[in-house]
């Protein structure tokens, strides 16, 4: 088991990163979507983690074949004429994202498949994507009756659907996007809050027809043919890079440039909560194809403390990061209507509170989310990631103000691999 010692920084920074991990969601997206297209996709910028990696092996499974460019750097994917069954399970790795879009993918291909992942993985719900996709034709089941993986999914003709999903989840959402386009009829979807869109956003840049209409609900039309293929630059992950947007907030007179983020509006919730806190955070885009990309600045300001109870599909995978913000912040923060938390790659409500505890601050836990006590100093501590990167990366960042000593970090390298070099280089 890996561990990570960091210690307290002695100086301060002002820092261009243009090195981040590209973004982890539309990576996945790229190597699967490039599936349903009879043309080469050419995808520059692709995220060389563990998980996206495991997805784009997984294509390559299913009859893709991969050409990796080392020179360059770009990845092509040529799709087979029809997607083939292969003779070995689909490893999801550590990804939700992959093993849930795959199955909602898979739900439609005739043929038999078995995705399984990590022990951390295998432990997370499946039945949020199973059950809406059994009741749409797809025959799926696997441990607690489909909830947990490994998941076993022979692929048939999908009917058409309407369906309200109690869960604003980009992953359902993505699972039934990738089911109906392969029905023969429209199909409906709706969510009470807008979750990520990158799913209808890059399949209608590839020719998909999905929009949404005047009452709320998506409307997915069938395939009737092939799609264009992707041709994309992979833009820097937002979530990725607020590690260092929080570290530039809260250690004095430092200053971040982020380049290359996606600008899209689901993605950077987490920089406008920094920015209610007091940060100084600017955002200047730079083109707009498949999404906005820009650049992010945050620079540091006094930190008040702050109540997030909305939008809050849009900040589940940095809330961690914001609560080591929260720590350091005047007064009380609060965060409540963030349930979603506990099915995460670990329980991150009761994690990130018993591992703030450790550093000396004090804390209320609810069943949805906590309170924090921003008064408390922040002191060294052992915490333990419990297998979970974002964890691990948010503590590391809270080691940049008072040292910290972090186990279990190599599911770091799964989402970002060069995560340790960046952070090493705000000490100069």
């Amino acid at each position: 088991m890996k561990k990570l010692n960091i210690t307290p920084l002695k100086n301060s920074f002002d820092i261009v990163i243009d090195n981040i991990a590209s973004d982890k969601s539309i990576s996945h997206r790229c190597a699967m979507f490039s599936l349903f297209s009879d043309k080469p996709s050419v995808i520059k910028n692709y995220l060389r983690g563990e998980d996206t990696m495991d997805s784009l092996r997984i294509a390559e499974k299913l009859g893709a074949r991969i050409e990796d460019d080392s020179e360059t750097g770009i990845i092509t994917i040529t799709p087979p004429k029809t997607l083939s069954e292969p003779d070995d399970v689909l490893d999801c790795g550590n990804a939700g994202t992959g093993m849930r879009l795959y199955a909602g993918l898979l739900a439609g291909i005739e043929g038999s498949f078995v995705l399984t992942g990590d022990k951390y993985l295998r432990s997370r719900p499946m039945k949020r994507v199973a059950d809406p996709l059994r009741n749409i034709g797809a025959s799926i089941d696997g441990r607690e009756k489909g909830n947990k993986a490994p998941l076993h999914i022979r692929g048939a003709k999908l009917s058409s659907f309407r369906y309200h999903s109690p869960i604003d989840s980009a992953q359902v959402k993505s699972a039934l996007i990738l089911a109906a386009i392969q029905s023969d009829e429209k199909s409906y979807y709706k969510e009470d809050l807008l979750s990520r869109d990158h799913t209808e956003r890059m399949l209608n840049g590839m020719g998909a027809n999905i929009s949404t209409n005047k009452d709320g609900w998506i409307e997915i039309e069938p395939l009737k043919g092939k799609l264009k293929p992707l041709n994309i630059t992979v833009p820097t992950d937002p979530s990725s890079a607020f590690f260092f947007a929080v570290a530039a907030a809260i250690v004095p007179n430092a200053k971040v440039t982020l380049k290359n983020v996606t600008l899209n509006r689901t993605r950077i919730e987490a920089y406008k909560i920094l920015e209610k806190m007091g940060a100084k955070v600017t955002y200047v885009k730079t083109e707009d194809v498949y999404e906005p990309i820009g650049d992010i600045i945050v620079e540091h300001n006094v930190l008040n403390g702050v109540t997030v109870d909305s939008n809050i599909a849009w900040l589940i995978d940095e809330l961690p990061a914001l609560s080591i913000a929260m720590s350091i912040a005047n007064g009380k923060s609060i965060v409540k209507n963030a349930k979603e938390l506990r099915v995460k790659e670990c329980d991150r409500i009761s994690v990130v509170v018993e591992n703030l505890k450790l550093c000396g601050v004090s804390y209320t836990e609810f069943e949805d989310g906590y309170e924090i006590n921003g008064d408390d100093k922040l002191k060294s501590a052992t915490i333990n990631s419990h297998g979970d990167h974002r964890i691990a990366m948010s503590f590391a960042i809270a080691g940049l103000l008072c040292g910290m000593d972090i186990e279990d970090t190599q599911c770091i390298e799964t989402s970002f691999p060069n995560f340790v070099e960046i952070l090493k280089s705000l000490k100069g």
